[in-house]
């Protein structure tokens, strides 16, 4: 109040607070985007190791994924403890098809598949060749860690990583494509939401209000927490469908960003 009192405009004022804000979004998004997901990726390892006592169980039934356009796999159930897959199906759509019911185990030592008693039907020229056996290696576009991670995993991953297991997830057909469009789109969203909680604080701020200092820091505080809660909901919309992601993580930031203008308007000049 005595700066604005002593002539200098409240548009100069927010210089050195939108340089301010500026630091701290740049600083969040290097934290968000690569310093934090480095930190969490350690972290989830010494869990696993002395914590969960191994990886995460897999208890999802029924699976079905894409490993590359036009060819699909189909997983009853899988067992994380020693790599080993029930009722393997895999069905490739193009000129002709491929499709089998097998058991699938995953060699180490070779890095691939290993398929028991399969059996193979292929379409040649309208024709149906069978090939029967008892052991056979493979490569499929499939890791066993897939099936071991963690429903948090994106957290301890850097943005060049979320991009590619995004792509991953939509290509194989994942229900989750959702919520890791929401978790990329939080990561920018949430840092930029900084120069809207700073010109609110500094507007608010700027006026003479009863109860003082404390006063000012109570509405901070509500504002800050109202956004918050504002973007879990909108995200939770976003998840289920019900929402594009992007709209959801950067709605709070539009709704915030005009609370944040009138305030700006009714601040002293």
């Amino acid at each position: 109040i005595a700066i604005l009192s002593s002539g200098v405009s409240f548009p100069r004022l927010l210089y050195p607070y939108w340089m301010g804000a500026a630091i701290i979004m740049l600083f969040n998004l290097a934290l968000g985007n690569y310093v934090i997901p480095k930190a969490n990726h350690t972290r989830f390892e010494f869990e696993e190791r002395y914590y969960y006592d191994g990886p995460k169980g897999f208890s999802e039934r029924d699976v079905h994924k894409q490993l590359e356009p036009g060819i699909f796999a189909y997983l009853e159930s899988f067992n994380t403890r020693n790599n080993y897959g029930r009722k393997f199906a895999l069905e490739k759509f193009d000129d002709g098809q491929l499709a089998s019911k097998l058991e699938i185990r995953w060699d180490s030592t070779k890095t691939k598949w290993t398929i028991r008693d399969y059996y193979i039907r292929d379409f040649v020229d309208g024709r149906e060749v069978i090939t029967e056996g008892s052991v056979i290696d493979t490569t499929i576009a499939m890791d066993p860690e897939q099936f071991k991670m963690r429903d948090n995993v994106v957290e301890s991953m850097s943005l060049s990583e979320l991009n590619e297991f995004i792509d991953q997830q939509r290509m194989q057909g994942s229900v989750k494509v959702n919520a890791l469009l929401v978790e990329r789109n939080k990561r920018f969203s949430f840092p930029f939401s900084t120069f809207i909680l700073t010109l609110i604080g500094v507007s608010v701020s700027s006026r003479k209000v009863r109860g003082g200092i404390g006063m000012h820091i109570g509405i901070g505080l509500l504002v800050s927490f109202s956004y918050i809660l504002f973007l879990q909901f909108s995200a939770q919309y976003a998840v289920s469908g019900a929402m594009p992601p992007v709209v959801a993580t950067w709605l709070p930031n539009f709704i915030f960003g005009g609370v944040a203008i009138f305030l700006y308007k009714l601040a002293p000049k």
